[in-house]
């Protein structure tokens, strides 16, 4: 059983311009990957991956090229599906942790949570030589953000077991919490070396998000959706047509007397 989000019903007041951009670079990104050679590749993610060993144990922490991969590695991927799902979970929730932040704390709060995924990962078995890559780590972060800040709020999602395929209303705690749930559920399998996931560094950022994200939201944005409307979840299946009439309704552009309510003035965080 997973879940695939595909909106959510929180509008923004403003375009998340970084957040496009930290998508369309991730995208333009892979491409270039894509017309490497095989040598060439292999190159990039020892240049520009985070490798333990080289970050924790060679010292790189304390010298600005190692700091760098922390930063260049989430902009790299290492394939289709891992880029897909990346930059889905990164369309559907990174523009509401933007508007509660601000395109500057946003920014600072993304690299940050990277860093702590990337370090959460490397502190696990710091003489790995092998390169981390992917925007998950600050992705994880904006995560644990969005349950923080919006954890009532609806999401639709693609709901799958096995053959059965339904498109449904879920509340944002349950779809971020499954997904953060899976992760754990991983770490075993992930100790004995099996797969090619960095699930350490998923919980590592999405720890990072949910600790400092009341440090980086604007003084009117309170946690855990406090003054929120209830939403509307539901379990019932929607048909294609009203799936397609619901995300044009989310994506046309705010009015600008439209004020979510998830904001409120005074705050209880500064």
């Amino acid at each position: 059983m997973f879940f695939i989000p595909l909106f959510d019903d929180n509008p923004t007041r403003k375009l998340p311009v970084i957040s496009w951009l930290i998508i369309g670079l991730c995208i333009c990104l892979f491409f270039w990957q894509t017309g490497l050679s095989e040598q060439q590749s292999y190159l990039t993610l020892i240049e520009y991956g985070v490798i333990p060993k080289r970050l924790l144990v060679d010292g790189g922490l304390y010298r600005m090229e190692g700091l760098f991969t922390i930063l260049s590695s989430m902009f790299l991927h290492g394939g289709w599906m891992h880029l897909i799902f990346n930059m889905l979970y990164m369309w559907v929730f990174a523009d509401n942790i933007e508007d509660a932040m601000g395109p500057v704390r946003f920014v600072i709060f993304y690299i940050l949570c990277g860093a702590g995924a990337a370090l959460s990962q490397s502190v696990i078995d710091p003489h790995s030589i092998i390169p981390m890559i992917g925007a998950s780590g600050g992705l994880a972060g904006l995560l644990g953000a969005y349950i923080m800040i919006h954890s009532r709020a609806s999401v639709r999602v693609l709901f799958i077991i096995l053959i059965f395929i339904r498109v449904i209303s879920l509340p944002a705690w349950l779809v971020l919490g499954v997904w953060i749930a899976t992760q754990f559920i991983a770490v075993p399998a992930a100790l004995d070396g099996g797969g090619g996931v960095a699930y350490f560094a998923h919980i590592g950022g999405f720890i990072t998000g949910m600790v400092c994200v009341p440090f980086f939201i604007r003084k009117d944005v309170r946690l855990f959706g406090a003054g929120d409307t209830p939403k509307g979840w539901s379990t019932t299946p929607i048909g294609i047509d009203a799936l397609k009439s619901e995300a044009q309704m989310r994506y046309r552009k705010s009015n600008k007397s439209s004020v979510p309510s998830f904001r409120r003035k005074g705050g209880p965080w500064g």
